[in-house]
């Protein structure tokens, strides 16, 4: 069994929702995941010794929340070359913190990637539900 750390920012609890459900699909696969707000990671340490990693964010006004931002640059430190990721986030209008994400994660990282970052507007709509479990087990089928 491994272990899967999601990392979240959000304003309105809808990214922190989101990756509640991404948990919820790690969990039904048979892995542990255990999830973290942006405030909770100080310095890389408390980013090592987990298999699989997802960061999500909500855009606002198209950037993701300032706390990612630290988090990727904490992360840059963290030796995860080679690990498993995804990223996620809710968005309104535009959407970009979760390609911002999974592209830094996918390029500077060189982490093992799902297919692309998970984006929603709102878990409870347009399959919502559905998709951040399905996201949360594709990460548990690459461990």
């Amino acid at each position: 069994m491994g272990t899967v750390l999601i990392v979240y920012a959000s304003r309105t609890d809808e990214t922190q929702k989101i990756a509640e459900l991404i948990a919820e699909g790690v969990r039904m696969a048979g892995h542990e995941a255990v999830l973290k707000k942006t405030g909770e990671i100080k310095i890389e340490e408390d980013l090592k010794g987990y298999d699989g990693y997802v960061f999500g964010s909500a855009t606002y006004h198209g950037e993701m929340i300032t706390s990612m931002k630290q988090i990727l640059f904490i992360a840059e430190r963290a030796e995860l070359k080679g690990r498993i990721g995804g990223s996620f986030g809710a968005y309104g209008w535009s959407g970009e913190a979760p390609g911002r994400i999974f592209d830094t994660m996918e390029h500077i990282y060189e982490m093992k990637m799902v297919s692309g970052p998970l984006m929603l507007k709102t878990s409870r709509i347009q399959g919502g539900i559905q998709a951040a479990q399905d996201y949360g087990k594709s990460i548990a089928a690459l461990i």
